[in-house]
């Protein structure tokens, strides 16, 4: 019988194994004929194997085995430390997709709420510009519209008339321009306010005038402070409200204001 070496990765033959091939193929001439009379002689050849010979094939096929298994290690080892890799380097760029998407999300938010915050705050804007309020804060009417009498020279009173003692803050009751800031004759110094909604004010008897005409206002800015300068009997603020510029145009003063939620 012939004797099959195990595979083993990149290395050649042995001579045992080289051998133990050489004494097969001579056995295997005997059934051609060509020297069939060496057929008892092969035949010994393989049976007279010594022991040594054997061991030594043992020992190579162990050998190969070892080699082989060293390598299948190597090779797992290798393979193992590619994927940990691999596996390493996935969990990072999922981190970072987290990482960029968490500061997506927070600079989003910042951003929704910056806008927000200036959304309201020109909304807040908006409402005070479009607000009325007292021309002098915390002041009651001391002569109502259209009283009659001698003071004025229509015979009533075009306006209502804020208590107030001298140098008291007076403020424009909305947003405006400014088109009069003077001499007013009976009115004394005096202001006249285009309003935003095309109606007029007036702020008359003053004892000083701090705007200019051409000069924007808004809802409780100061334009001047309370006096008695004019046809006055002592310290107050004449306010009257029109439909133009012009002596003549007033409309109710109070109805006007509490049409623009002012409590009056």
């Amino acid at each position: 019988m012939a004797f099959t070496r195990a595979a083993g990765k990149h290395r050649r033959p042995s001579v045992l194994s080289r051998r133990s091939a050489n004494i097969a193929g001579v056995a295997a001439l005997t059934t051609t004929g060509v020297i069939g009379t060496l057929a008892p002689q092969a035949l010994a050849a393989e049976q007279d194997l010594t022991a040594e010979d054997t061991g030594a094939i043992r020992a190579v096929v162990l050998e190969d085995t070892v080699t082989d298994n060293l390598a299948e290690k190597v090779e797992a080892q290798a393979a193992a430390q590619k994927h940990a890799y691999e596996k390493a380097e996935a969990e990072r760029k999922a981190e970072e997709a987290r990482r960029a998407e968490a500061k997506r999300k927070a600079e989003a938010k910042i951003k929704k709420e910056r806008e927000e915050r200036e959304r309201a705050a020109r909304e807040a804007e908006r409402k005070r510009l479009n607000s009325f309020r007292l021309p002098v804060a915390g002041s009651y009417v001391s002569t109502g519209y259209q009283t009659g009498g001698a003071m004025w020279s229509s015979g009533s009173h075009s306006g209502v008339d804020f208590h107030a003692s001298s140098g008291s803050s007076v403020v424009a009751v909305g947003s405006g321009t400014v088109v009069e800031a003077g001499w007013g004759g009976a009115y004394g110094n005096n202001i006249v306010i285009r309003m935003n909604d095309g109606s007029y004010t007036q702020y008359g008897h003053l004892s000083s005038i701090g705007v200019s005409v051409g000069q924007s206002v808004t809802p409780g800015e100061q334009i001047g402070l309370s006096g008695s300068t004019g046809n006055s009997s002592g310290p107050h603020l004449h306010f009257e409200a029109r439909t133009s510029p012009d002596y003549g145009s007033d409309i109710d003063p109070v109805a006007y204001l509490r049409g623009h939620g002012v409590r009056v």
